[in-house]
């Protein structure tokens, strides 16, 4: 918590510079209860930061708009994961999760010691690590570095405002997170074809990874009916309980059982080994790699992307074929985003992933293997983007 000589530090003070928050770590986080639709007890907390109570700071949008105009938003981000820690650490009562966001400019900088110390000292909770979907498009390989990490230290991931942007949902299955945060948008408007189509994405995925489904922005009993239609199994916002700060939520309402419905740690998912052709083949058998062949499948690649919204390409092409990099190149027209990698060896590996769909071609030597199933899919692309990281 905010000492007192802190707050009279602070709070006077309407002009308070992010420096000065930095130095003095004047975050004050507060909490949200996270509940069960069903019995609505509480099964975790969402730590939000706040600046210095009474400064033009205090606020989160003017906090992290200064910093990002000051270059220090990786600073920030890393504060504010500080102080969540050590306020849940230190109450009599810690929550059984704790949800803590991270930025994506924070994703491309070390961890900090104090962050490190808190986490390898033993947590009384489990953490949950959100990404923004912004993290996903933005810095995919450090996302894939910080996610390993997080599992290797028993953090669960989440991926937050689901949603908002379509190639969220491309790379949902390469995150494969623990817990899936529908964007509050989608409970403002259920009737609509974007929001049917997101949802159909999310169920599908959470039944095949075992995933929990968070609704945010419930603030009537209407949002409640609509996020349990939607396939949330746990919920967020007003109607269950405001930010507060940590003393001034009952801990009797804390249900323990919500940490062991999520999916246990999986040490090294996010830091594959083997080669995505060795990845492909596990899968599916290997045909022979003639030029015929590998032009339909490029062209197979090609229109896949063309019929998804938000489709994303990575591909990685060997030195030896550097004529390969044109058709790929080509894709940038119908792709959001398209990563091109530099190969040692002989291996061509072009993934395309939309919401919910994707296909990848891997060849070694003469041998050529197709994908179209998606979980193989976005297991050869967890390999690449490791390359990233």
């Amino acid at each position: 918590m905010q000492t007192a000589s802190a707050r009279s530090t602070a709070t006077p003070d309407t002009d308070v510079t992010i420096g000065v928050v930095l130095q003095g770590r004047l975050v004050q986080p507060l909490f949200q209860p996270i509940v069960d639709l069903s019995s609505q007890a509480v099964v975790g907390l969402e730590a939000l930061a706040r600046g210095p109570a009474g400064t033009a700071l205090e606020f989160p949008d003017r906090l992290f708009a200064a910093a990002r105009d000051a270059g220090r938003l990786g600073e920030l981000d890393m504060l504010c994961s500080e102080r969540a820690l050590e306020c849940a650490v230190a109450a009599p009562a810690p929550p059984p999760l704790l949800f803590v966001n991270a930025e994506p400019a924070a994703l491309n900088q070390p961890l900090s010691p104090r962050l490190i110390e808190l986490v390898q000292g033993g947590l009384p909770f489990r953490e949950i690590l959100e990404f923004t979907e912004r993290a996903l498009p933005a810095v995919p390989g450090s996302m894939m570095r910080i996610a390993a990490q997080a599992q290797d230290w028993g953090t669960g991931l989440a991926l937050d405002d689901v949603g908002v942007d379509p190639m969220s949902l491309a790379l949902l299955p390469v995150l494969e997170p623990e817990v899936i945060k529908l964007d509050m948008s989608l409970i403002r408007n259920p009737d609509t074809e974007h929001t049917r189509a997101v949802c159909a994405v999310v169920r599908s995925q959470a039944r095949r990874t075992g995933a929990v489904v968070i609704a945010e922005g419930i603030e009537t009993e209407a949002d409640l009916a609509t996020a349990r239609m939607l396939g949330a199994m746990w919920g967020q916002g007003w109607l269950f309980g405001r930010p507060a700060r940590l003393d001034q939520i009952d801990p009797r309402r804390y249900d323990a059982a919500g940490a062991h419905a999520l999916r246990l740690p999986r040490p090294g998912f996010h830091r594959p080994t083997g080669t995505t052709y060795e990845t492909a083949e596990r899968h599916t058998a290997a045909t022979a790699a003639t030029p015929e062949s590998i032009s339909l499948a490029l062209a197979r690649l090609r229109d896949t992307a063309v019929a998804q919204d938000a489709a994303i390409v990575v591909a990685s092409v060997p030195e030896s074929r550097p004529e390969l990099t044109v058709p790929l190149q080509e894709l940038a027209g119908q792709a959001r985003s398209v990563i091109l990698l530099d190969h040692p060896d002989d291996e061509l590996t072009a993934v395309v992933l939309g919401p919910g769909q994707g296909y990848a071609l891997c060849t070694r030597g003469e041998h050529l293997v197709t994908l179209d199933d998606l979980p193989p899919v976005a297991a050869v692309t967890r390999i690449l983007l490791n390359q990233l990281a």
